[in-house]
């Protein structure tokens, strides 16, 4: 063993790795005087400043993370055995000292501070092999009556601080905290464990980028079937329903025509039509869009000219015979009439038999013209009749085609732009796939250098781990001094 402690402390891992130079801490000559909250160390730190002036005593504020104490005493409550929390501040506190005293306060207040005082040694001790023989000592720093019992607490510290073989010891504990943790760094890196959260969101982004485009694709597929097949139908019952709606106007006109209106009547119909193509033409052309908007798609243009149905003129100039026919009927009617005028003015006056004859005469001619036009009148409405339902069934198959004819465009015209908005969308999906197969390919590589890596390292680490152990817990005299720990066996 050389003249230094440290350096001989460091010599037992550079003969098994000459790569490794320093633990990364920096040893202070002060004691650290911590432990949980309420269990006395306020007290105690300040009787041991009192108590022993020549040495430095802190509190955890006091240090910094890379700084080590050259002893720890840690001070529990004599009310209760140690829990979870109050083993985990130990550790903390510990971590690169190896001279740990335990201190049980408040001794003079409770009487079973022995029992606890082994329970606390027992849980510690199974906690770590470290703690097996770390020693323990009852205190009352600031006694309600008497003077405090800080001596054997005060004679263990002194032995121990005084000992050579203590800075040795603390740095080879700060090795082995230096050499755990590098080691558990390496083997997380080649395993990964630290790239695992990551690794696992960018393969459920993934997965959620894939799903979602197959039921947006789907679900837009869908919904525009269904709007399409519900626009044929609503569209079709509205042709239906308008023409319908028109020969029941333009009929109940027909009933109504006079002799003057029949010529005018036919262009009046053809306007109505060209209105009722029109409104179907506009009705489609808004559902369409209506349709479009709620895909979040263009709405598919309006045709540029409506072809307007063909309609034939009304049958109403061919009906010589019928006329004819009417104007023997009509004139045996008004001779009929013309007869029984006369009688009757022959026989209420025989001296008027001529004008009888006459008035006769002018009356049935009358009747006979007058029949002969309302017979006329009459079958012409019958034949326009006809004709406005010739016409509405024209007309409602030209706008039931023009409802087909539309709808189908618009499909087609939807159908390819949703076609060309899934194909962006696909190559949108496809980059962040892409950009996320790489970076998953990147930490797989990342973790197979680091499992290289950590493959390579570990060994000659766990060498120089074993060396640093086999140090602290072989056979090692006793100090001279109470309290001082008896030879250890590794655990």
């Amino acid at each position: 063993m050389t003249d230094d402690p440290v350096a001989a402390a460091d010599a037992v891992v550079a003969a098994v790795d000459p790569g490794l130079r320093s633990p990364g801490i920096e040893s202070r000559d002060v004691v650290l005087v911590t432990g949980p909250w309420l269990a006395g160390t306020t007290s105690l730190i300040a009787a041991l400043r009192e108590r022993m002036p020549e040495h430095t005593f802190v509190e955890s504020e006091e240090l910094g993370p890379a700084d080590a104490p050259a002893a720890v005493v840690f001070v529990l409550s004599a009310i209760a055995p140690v829990t979870e929390s109050d083993c985990a501040l130990v550790d903390l506190a510990a971590n690169h000292t190896d001279l740990v005293i335990g201190a049980v306060a408040k001794i003079d207040t409770h009487r079973g501070w022995r029992d606890v005082l082994a329970a606390d040694q027992a849980i510690l001790a199974e906690r770590a092999p470290r703690y097996a023989h770390m020693p323990w000592v009852g205190v009352a720093a600031a006694p309600e009556a008497g003077k405090p019992q800080l001596d054997e607490l005060v004679e263990l510290l002194s032995a121990r601080l005084n000992d050579p073989d203590t800075k040795r010891r603390n740095r080879l504990r700060a090795w082995e905290t230096r050499l755990e943790t590098v080691m558990a760094r390496y083997r997380a890196d080649g395993s990964g464990a630290d790239r695992e959260a990551r690794v696992t969101a960018l393969r459920k982004r993934r997965d959620d980028i894939l799903r979602g485009r197959r039921l947006s694709k789907s679900e837009r597929t869908i919904a525009l079937r269904s709007q399409i097949q519900q626009a044929r139908v609503q569209l079709s019952y509205f042709a239906r329903n308008r023409c319908t709606s028109v020969r029941s106007e333009l009929q109940e006109d027909v009933s109504g025509l006079s002799r003057r209106r029949i010529g005018r009547f036919e262009k009046y119909v053809r306007s109505r039509a060209d209105e009722v193509v029109a409104e179907v033409d506009e009705g489609i052309t808004k559902h369409l869009g209506d349709v479009a908007r709620e895909l979040g798609l263009t709405a598919p243009a309006a045709t540029s000219a409506v072809q307007r149905p063909e309609i034939p003129a009304p049958p109403l100039k061919s009906r010589r015979l019928e006329t004819r026919l009417m104007m023997v009927l009509g004139a045996g009617f008004g001779l009929g009439v013309a007869l029984a005028v006369s009688r009757l003015f022959a026989g209420v006056a025989p001296g008027l038999t001529i004008a009888g004859l006459v008035a006769g005469g002018v009356v049935g001619l009358v009747l006979t013209v007058w029949v002969v036009g309302i017979r006329g009148l009459l079958h012409d409405r019958a034949v326009l009749d006809r004709w406005v339902t010739d016409v509405t069934t024209t007309l409602r198959s030209s706008t039931e085609q023009l409802v087909a004819t539309r709808v189908l465009a618009a499909e087609a015209s939807l159908t390819s732009e949703l076609a060309a908005l899934d194909e962006r969308e696909s190559a949108t999906a496809a980059e962040r796939i892409a950009e996320i197969d790489a970076e998953l390919r990147e930490h797989a590589l990342a973790t197979a250098r680091a499992a290289a890596v950590a493959e390579r390292r570990l060994p000659p680490l766990q060498q120089a781990l074993d060396a640093v152990r086999a140090e602290l817990y072989g056979p090692a005299p006793e100090p001279s001094g109470n309290g001082s720990m008896r030879a250890r066996t590794d655990a």
